[in-house]
């Protein structure tokens, strides 16, 4: 017997930075990336959120609006044996795409919830709003199942050359978007070759690919040294303007590896 379907109300939308789905970070990793929770005016929610500003921490239900399908299995980024079944990660693409992020909770102003640790996109549907309880809610000493190492591991340090520095503003500056940010946040993670995450092995090293760029590192004693960026675009013909023009000031045959000055 297949049981009716639910039907759910958001009762808010998130409003933060992140407009595309590879710019939210993962788990949270981005300790102060803000955002404000905009509840609905006109359902009572004034009086539902009283005495919420005491706590220091909220659980967010929300919903993946940008995701149209589930997987049964997938690869988590931390996976080094494969594949996994979708409801033992905490993977977005879900039967049903319910989200859960514990957040700080920084001040209430009318409807509007300051918050700060988000992992979540701009537009993100808010379905429930519940205080986190740390006696309840935190179990340290549980297993981890299939990932039973340190999670998070402790982060690869990043680094960028004087050449890769000055492409990256230069991009940003071009309106193009910020690849250091969103670099050092994968980074951080380690240069395994992953899908999830975009990174493939090469003859001299690494290469990490954010969304039409290309950047290209190396790695040594736990730090990731980022030498250069590229376009991703190999047909001239379908070069957008920004790319041309950041090929044209960085030809192949002038490129200088610039050694990282270290403190």
């Amino acid at each position: 017997m297949s049981p009716e379907p639910l039907t759910l109300d958001p009762i808010g939308i998130v409003r933060t930075g992140f407009v595309e789905k590879d710019q939210a970070p993962r788990q949270a990793v981005v300790a102060d990336a803000g955002a404000v929770i905009e509840l609905f005016p006109g359902r009572n929610l004034e009086h539902a959120i009283e005495d919420l500003a005491d706590w220091e921490r909220i659980w967010v239900i929300f919903w993946f609006h940008r995701n149209s399908r589930w997987r049964p299995k997938v690869l988590p980024p931390r996976s080094i044996t494969g594949r996994k079944g979708v409801l033992a990660t905490r993977s977005p693409h879900r039967p049903n795409p319910l989200g859960l992020s514990a957040v700080r909770l920084l001040r209430i102003e009318g409807l509007q919830l300051h918050v700060q640790g988000v992992d979540m996109i701009d537009g993100t549907p808010v379905l429930d709003i519940k205080p986190y309880v740390s006696y309840s809610d935190a179990f340290a000493d549980s297993g981890s199942g299939w990932l039973e190492m340190k999670d998070p591991l402790p982060a690869y340090a990043v680094e960028f050359s004087p050449a890769a520095d000055s492409q990256l503003q230069w991009i940003l500056a071009q309106g193009g978007p910020d690849l250091r940010t969103r670099a050092r946040e994968v980074l951080q993670l380690g240069p395994q070759p992953h899908p999830y995450r975009r990174i493939r092995a090469t003859a001299d090293g690494w290469v990490l690919a954010i969304k039409d760029w290309r950047l290209h590192f190396i790695e040594k004693d736990r730090v990731i040294s980022v030498l250069r960026a590229t376009t991703g675009y190999k047909d001239p013909r379908r070069t957008p303007a920004l790319h041309r023009d950041f090929s044209a000031a960085n030809p192949p045959a002038t490129r200088i590896e610039m050694p990282i000055p270290r403190n």
